[in-house]
């Protein structure tokens, strides 16, 4: 029995739209096409440094070109602020303040009147001293006129020498009763001079310790008030005594070396002033020398007891090639930089640092004044590394800068301290 046409018909449609959907499929999830060769080298390319090959993107940095001059050598430490004179003021009388003649924290003069104290009774024992010795004069000279008579009568044989003799004593009694009231006279003097206090120092005079009204003695442990020299003022610092033959032999030749005074941040400059003279003997117990600086301080920059970073000029350092800080680098085999070439391509160059000073670098050997050393960027490249010198930094000697000041003329250091990287360089033969 044969299949009926109608049937047939059927089932070839049901074949037809199911092709007619695989085919939709495959085309729309075909897979993506394979990259060619040439594709595949550009993806592979732009790796660390630019070391897929001589044709990868060349790396941005910032450059400075090496120089040669002379850096100044610093010897400091932290100091003290330390006044050239200090006097406590205290009374050498006793008595009652009635008036006070300064106002706290004022500068005042040598000589000038401070504090007056009740000179009455001081006025009195110099009235009592003053007439004792008018008391005495008289009895002097009425004894002085006997003396003189029995003289005369001694030579008559009127008189025993006996009672000349006696005279004669008389005479040389008052004349000590005299010079007695003499020495009374003057400690009066001397004693009524207390009462008016005056400044022994020119300085400013701290806060006052006695008010009008109190009564003083010449034994009071407390002083009424103290008053600092601040100009000229000193500062105190120590140096280790690996220094000490350095700053002596300055000071023997005649030399009192340049010292300036910054802030507690070592950012600020606050006074220059000159090394005054070392301690007498090396502290065993901390191995270092004290040293005095003396600053004429006029603008009150600085201030008693005051903590300030000292830096003392020693001289300077001639003949290397001077870079910015940020140009050294520094790894598991030393201290490197990157230096440019013509070409644009960098190359590693071991460096030996000789001095640091603000924001340079003196370096002895690795680098020839001339050569372009990388100051930032520098973590991106390794040896070999093409670079793009898009951003120049001046050429010429960069300004020197007290230690962790920052000028306008030194190069901005690189993001997150890249310039102090400790990454290693890679070698020619490892990028290959």
């Amino acid at each position: 029995m044969g299949i009926p046409a109608s049937k047939h018909r059927h089932t070839g449609w049901v074949w037809l739209l199911i092709l007619a959907g695989l085919g939709y499929a495959g085309w729309h999830y075909r897979p993506a096409p394979a990259k060619s060769a040439e594709g595949g080298a550009e993806a592979g390319r732009g790796g660390r440094g630019g070391s897929g090959g001589a044709n990868a993107a060349p790396v941005p940095v910032v450059v400075a070109q090496a120089t040669s001059h002379s850096i100044p050598l610093y010897l400091g430490n932290i100091g003290t602020v330390a006044p050239a004179n200090t006097v406590s003021l205290r009374s050498r009388v006793d008595g009652q303040i009635i008036q006070i003649h300064f106002q706290e924290g004022q500068m005042v003069r040598q000589g000038e009147l401070l504090v007056e104290i009740d000179p009455r009774p001081y006025q009195a024992a110099l009235a009592q001293a003053q007439g004792q010795l008018a008391h005495d004069t008289a009895l002097y000279n009425d004894d002085q006129i006997d003396y003189q008579r029995y003289q005369t009568l001694y030579k008559q044989n009127i008189v025993a020498k006996q009672q000349l003799d006696s005279q004669a004593a008389l005479v040389d009694e008052y004349k000590g009763a005299m010079a007695s009231d003499q020495a009374a006279i003057q400690t009066a003097t001397l004693n009524l001079s207390y009462s008016k206090i005056t400044a022994p120092i020119t300085g400013r005079i701290g806060l006052r310790q006695v008010d009008p009204g109190n009564i003083v003695h010449s034994g009071d442990a407390q002083a009424m008030a103290v008053i600092t020299q601040v100009q000229p003022i000193a500062v105190l610092f120590t140096l280790p005594q690996q220094d000490l033959p350095q700053v002596y032999g300055e000071l023997s030749a005649g030399s009192h070396p340049a010292v300036a005074a910054f802030d507690s941040t070592n950012t600020k400059l606050l006074a220059q002033g000159h090394l005054l003279t070392i301690d007498n003997a090396i502290d065993p117990s901390t191995g270092t020398f004290k040293l005095k600086a003396m600053f004429d301080n006029n603008d009150n920059a600085l201030f008693p007891n005051q903590m300030v970073n000292a830096r003392m000029l020693v001289g300077n350092a001639t003949g290397l090639a001077v870079v910015p800080v940020a140009a050294v680098q520094r790894g598991p085999q030393g201290t490197y930089v990157y230096v440019v070439s013509p070409q644009k391509k960098v190359s590693v160059h071991p460096v030996a640092v000789q001095v640091t000073e603000g924001n340079e670098v003196g370096l002895s050997s690795g680098v020839e004044p001339g050569d372009t050393v990388v100051v930032d960027g520098a973590d991106k490249l390794e040896e070999g590394s093409r670079v793009e010198t898009s951003v120049l930094a001046p050429k010429g000697a960069v300004t020197p800068a007290p230690a962790n000041v920052a000028t306008s003329d030194s190069p901005a250091p690189a993001r997150g301290g890249r310039h102090r990287s400790t990454k290693p360089a890679k070698s020619a033969a490892g990028d290959h």
